[in-house]
């Protein structure tokens, strides 16, 4: 045998193509599932082609994962108490998915990706796939590929997938076009901070989690939970058939976390009856096919080559003050039209 015959059998072990690698998600294998991810995440054009073949053949698999978002105060304990959740819901008998994002560096872009190694009981579990993920400077408290993620996961059959997002701040709202289900984390004693916390991240939250309730917390996070309360009954119903409860928990003492699931079951069980699910999965692919159209224009434009030849020219001009940034635009749009 040749050594080019030799790489060419060893290839697929290497390299698998797009029907090794769909048919080890389809089989729940998590090695291929990676894969999968890291293509669809590749900044690398020779991947975009693989990457969306592996996605148009899984989103042909219909499921009925349960999508949940998490997000919070930084500090508010995300990581614990996502363990403690995964716990109780492998308890009831149901595979999970966490994607958890980690915020990147604005000046190396790079991340800690530190979730796993933080969730040691859920790590080492067959039934639990754990995929951490920079967030690359993307303004939505996830990934540019969370979205494309969740479908991957659950094409290989995961019941619950989680999201954990970066942490509270305007742009967390985009989790909402993803999960179905929004956990947002508080510390005991952030009653005092409503007036700080964007009345966005409030109004997309189905269920308020105050953590580290134990101990001597535990007077203040009564305080904090009657204080989230009246803020709460101040918005506007997000779903005209569910109440938003203020739950608190402690992820130590294993302290109202039983309560939080059977919330969120409530919760999807009230979807599936109003046969509520189904469209909202719409309304997601919708959402996703003009994030991903936005995208491509935008790669489009800035490799452009009508645009690159003048884009240098427009920003001088606009720096000096000889064109508006608005004429600017205008003129590189033009260009780009060309």
């Amino acid at each position: 045998m040749t050594s080019e015959e030799h790489y060419k059998k060893r290839k697929p072990l290497h390299d698998p193509d797009v029907e090794t690698i769909v048919a080890g998600i389809m089989n729940g294998n998590r090695q291929m599932l990676s894969r999968a991810i890291t293509l669809v995440e590749s900044q690398k054009p020779a991947h975009e082609h693989k990457a969306h073949e592996i996605l148009d053949r899984c989103l042909a698999k219909k499921t009925a994962a349960l999508r949940i978002g998490i997000t919070g105060s930084p500090g508010a304990g995300k990581s614990t108490f996502i363990e403690a959740l995964g716990d109780e819901i492998l308890k009831s008998g149901l595979t999970l998915a966490i994607l958890a994002v980690d915020p990147s560096s604005h000046h190396s872009k790079g991340s800690i990706l530190g979730d796993k190694a933080r969730m040691e009981k859920l790590s080492g579990r067959q039934d639990v796939f754990i995929r951490p993920t920079p967030s690359s400077g993307y303004l939505g408290g996830t990934s540019p590929r969370t979205h494309e993620a969740i479908l991957l996961c659950e094409a290989a059959g995961y019941d619950v997938i989680l999201v954990e997002t970066v942490g509270v701040g305007q742009s967390e709202v985009l989790i909402e076009s993803m999960v179905d289900f929004i956990l947002l984390l508080m510390l005991p004693g952030s009653g005092d901070e409503l007036q700080g916390i964007k009345r966005g991240i409030m109004e997309i939250a189905d269920s308020v989690v105050i953590t580290k309730t134990d101990g001597d917390q535990a007077s203040i996070a009564s305080v904090a939970k009657a204080e989230f309360e009246a803020a709460l009954m101040m918005l506007p119903a997000k779903h005209p058939f569910w109440h938003r409860n203020v739950h608190l928990t402690s992820a130590i003492e294993n302290k109202g976390i039983k309560e939080v699931w059977q919330d969120i079951l409530a919760f999807f069980s009230e979807m599936q009856k109003r046969s509520l699910l189904e469209e909202r999965r719409r309304q997601q692919l919708k959402q996703l096919l003009y994030t991903v159209v936005e995208e491509r224009l935008k790669k489009e434009f800035y490799t452009s080559p009508e645009v690159l030849q003048s884009i240098e020219r427009i920003e001088e001009q606009v720096l000096s003050a000889e064109l508006s940034p608005f004429s600017g635009a205008k003129t590189l749009m033009d260009a780009f039209r060309k």
